[in-house]
Formats: C-alpha cells, structure tokens, sequence
C-alpha cells in the first residue's frame, strides 16, 4: 500500500489565468476609473489597489507573495509622493512609509525566528528533541498520540508549521504503515499532524503570520478624524506586544486544545493497536555547533519571555541569533536559500496596504459609512472573528489577515470606549489572528492540512468534521482567555 501518493488539485495557472485574471483587471480598472462619490484620487486609487490584492489572495491566480511585491509597487506609483501623482489628488503617503514595509519591525521577528529553525534542524536539535520529547510516552498509542500532539505544537511555536507537518508525516509513516487498517489509529495519528502544527501556531508571535500581521499593525498610531472639520475623532497611539505577553495569554489556549483533540481524537477514532514503536533516525553530532545552537535558541526564547523585566525589544532579540550564527559560521551563505522569503515579503504587503488605508484616510471614509460605534462591541467581535476563520479556511490565513486586520483596526480605534471595556483594538486584533489559526476544515485550509491528506488516510468529510469542532470550540477559548486577561 502506497501512502503518500495522492496530490490535492487545484486549478491550473492557464484557467486561473484566461478566466479569472482577466476579471480581475476588469474590477481593478473599472474601480481605477469610475467616480466614486466621496473619495479623492489617491482613495480612489488605493480602492482599486486593494481589490486587486484582495481578488489576487482569495483566487491565487500568483503566488501570494508575488501579489504582496505587486501591490506595494503599484502603491509606490500610484499614491506616494515620488509617484505618478501631485499634491491636488489628496493626501500622499511617503514613499519611504512604504517602503519600509519590507524592513519593518515584525519582519525581523520572523526572519530571525526563521534563523532560530534552519540552524536547529542543520545541527540535528530538531530530531534530538523529538526523541527527548516523544521518550516519556512510551509505546501505548494513546499516549503516542499525545506525544506527538505535544511534540508537533511545540515545535509549531517556533518553526514554520508546513516543515513541522512535513518531518512529522515522515516519522510517522513507517508508524501508520505497522497498524490495522480495520482501526482509528491510522486516522487519528494522520489527523493529530495538521491538528498540532496549525494550533501550536499560536503559541508565540512568529508561529504563523497573522500573529506577526496583527502584531504589526498594533505598533502603528492610528487617528480617526472628522472629515469636515479635520477634529480627531478617536485615537490609537500603537503597543508593543511583548513574546512573553503573548504566550502568556496563547500558551495555555493550546494546551488546552492540544488536551481537547487527544480525547476527540481517541473518541472519533479509537487505536486497536495496544502498542507502537516510535523510532525516529538521524545522527546528531553533538560537536560544538550543537551546543552554540542550541544555548542559544534556549537563550532566546528566555529573552523573549522575559521581555516585559529586561525591556528588551522581542524585534531586537531576534537578531541575536542571527549574528551570534552568522560571526560563528554556523549560519552561513548558502543557509539564507532555505529561508521562507516569501512568506516576509508575503506579510510586508499587508503592511504596506494598512499603511495606504491609513496614510490616505481611505480607512476613515470606510469605517464611518457604517456605524460601527453604535454596534455591540461583543457582536464586532464574534463578526469579526467569524469572518477571519471562515475567509481562512479558503485562502492563506496570512492573506486573510493581510486583507481584514489594517480595517478591522481602523473599526477597533473607531469604537472608542465602547470596545475598550473588551480589550480595545488589541484584543479585536488578537482575536481575529487566532481565529485564523484555527481553520482547518478543508484541505486546502493550510498546508499541514495538505500535507495530512496526502496520506490518502484522511476523507474530506472527516477533516470537515474534526476541523469544524476543533475551529469553533478554539475561537470560543481564544476569546474567553483575551476578553478575561486582555493585552
């Protein structure tokens, strides 16, 4: 029986491109051109802009990151003031605001978070730690289950949850392969891989874009004004999420989501199996490198959870390995290839569009057509979390939050006193990246989803299932834990 052979399908570059990209252009241009009443040119332009990145994320018809480039250039042309534009058009936004997307703080969390994992899995401490960590279970498959639950979140916290999935899916295939067809077993340990890596995401700020986008966002001032009369309406001067501020509040919701799918798993499907043999191979040197590596990765993530006693910035803290790797030879050329650069420049958009949004006051114009100041702020919230885990379990959750979390701050700053009893914008914002983290109903949700359905052990009805009550009941712990102890 051959376990790894099934592709999930998508829909070719060539319909994706003679039918919908063409669409796309239509909406962009139309948008570009048509008067719409109460916007100036530059709002006008960045309405086109937006739809076009929206439209480009939700249908894939590029690469994510290839749309990100794209919108943060055309934002360069269209509405900077070294652009094609002049003052008359309405307000400009700086070149080098936009610009800066691209260097932005949150990027170098991520980009040193990315450090953190090439250097860990090139000394071997990502396999030395999954034989540690898997050790104390033993081999009775319920409690294999569980260390594997265990191992894949930790490790999600961390690294980027798609190579956790897939080295994962690697230890576990010759285990999948010893038990009965006729038990849950194979089920439960396919469907424990894509469960563990998109919920350990959020553990820490660079376990999953969104957390890094929402995290972002929150560090920029943002003012609501009357239009007529140039007042300051309502005002958010930006926060700095600290790491350990964010795992305080994160952690425990996954370890209580991580508990949850163990007995949902074990009751949907029960192991026949009564015992299991985990060996997991590799050689780990344990030379110099390997204890530099891994003092500081330890060290590190020490740092950031310290943040709020040493006031040390978690941007800044990221660098640190980076440096101490790079003048010791560790980390070297050739290493910065298996960097992700395209899930940063992926991120770097959505910075770049919540900038334009801002800088223009397009965001203003939007936020009071509707009068979101005299909503619940209970029923913004739920909304506005709904629709975040919904969008996600159809496009990217980075794209998702790339497109919701620039307007939803707006809406947040908006609400005023009204929402601040819930946490502000911080908690709306927080709220609406964890429940992106929690979509998994398809396999096309993420790519842990992917990856496990590539087992050809995991039908469509049964991640729908698992993925429908693992989603709902995390958003609703998610909430409760930020609306009880807020940022």
């Amino acid at each position: 029986m051959k376990i790894f052979n099934i592709r999930i399908k998508r829909p070719s570059f060539s319909i994706k491109r003679w039918i919908l990209l063409p669409l796309v252009i239509a909406a962009v241009i139309t948008l570009w051109f048509m008067p719409i009443e109460g916007l100036n040119v530059v709002q006008q332009r960045t309405v086109a802009i937006f739809a076009y990145a929206a439209l480009m994320w939700m249908f894939e018809i590029i690469p994510a990151w290839a749309t990100s480039v794209s919108t943060i250039v055309m934002l360069l042309f269209a509405i900077s003031d070294k652009g094609f534009t002049n003052p008359d058009m309405g307000n400009l936004v700086s070149h080098k605001d936009l610009m800066a997307a691209f260097a932005d703080p949150t990027i170098m969390l991520f980009l040193g978070g990315f450090v953190l994992a090439i250097a860990a899995s090139k000394v071997g401490l990502d396999l030395y730690l999954a034989r540690v960590l898997l050790k104390p279970f033993g081999t009775k498959p319920k409690f294999v289950l569980l260390g594997f639950l265990v191992l894949i979140s930790v490790m999600s916290m961390f690294m980027s949850n798609t190579a956790t999935a897939a080295m994962m899916l690697a230890f576990l295939a010759p285990v999948i392969k010893t038990l009965p067809p006729d038990g849950g077993g194979r089920m439960s340990l396919a469907m424990a891989i894509p469960i563990a890596a998109n919920i350990g995401g959020l553990g820490t700020p660079i376990g999953t874009p969104p957390n890094a986008i929402a995290i972002g966002q929150l560090s920029k001032p943002i003012e609501i004004m009357d239009e007529a009369t140039g007042e300051v309406l309502n005002s958010f001067e930006g926060t700095h999420i600290g790491f350990g501020a964010w795992m305080m509040r994160m952690v425990p919701v996954v370890i209580v989501m991580i508990v949850f799918a163990w007995f949902l798993l074990r009751y949907l499907y029960p192991f026949k199996a009564e015992k299991i043999e985990i060996k997991i191979e590799g050689d780990v040197k344990k030379d110099w490198h390997f204890w530099v590596v891994t003092i500081t990765f330890l060290g590190t993530i020490l740092l950031w959870m310290t943040g709020e006693l040493t006031k040390l910035n978690s941007n800044i803290i990221a660098l640190l390995p980076f440096a101490i790797y790079a003048v010791l030879g560790i980390f070297t050329r050739d290493d910065f290839a298996k960097i992700d650069w395209h899930v940063l420049w992926m991120v770097a958009g959505g910075f770049a569009l919540g900038t334009a949004l801002n800088k223009t006051g397009l965001a203003n114009v939007m936020v009071n057509a509707v009068p979101f100041g005299e909503w619940s702020p209970i029923v913004v919230l739920v909304i506005a979390g709904l629709i975040g885990w919904i969008l996600s379990n159809f496009i990217a959750n980075s794209s998702a939050a790339n497109l919701l979390v620039p307007i939803l701050a707006v809406v947040g700053v908006q609400m005023g006193s009204s929402l601040a009893a819930f946490g502000g914008v911080t908690t709306l914002l927080v709220c609406v990246a964890a429940s992106t983290s929690f979509a998994m109903l398809f396999p096309i949700s993420t790519p842990p989803n992917a990856i496990a359905c590539s087992t050809g052990l995991i039908k469509t009805n049964e991640m729908m299932k698992v993925g429908l009550i693992i989603g709902l009941t995390g958003i609703a712990l998610s909430y409760g834990v930020l609306l009880l102890f807020p940022f």
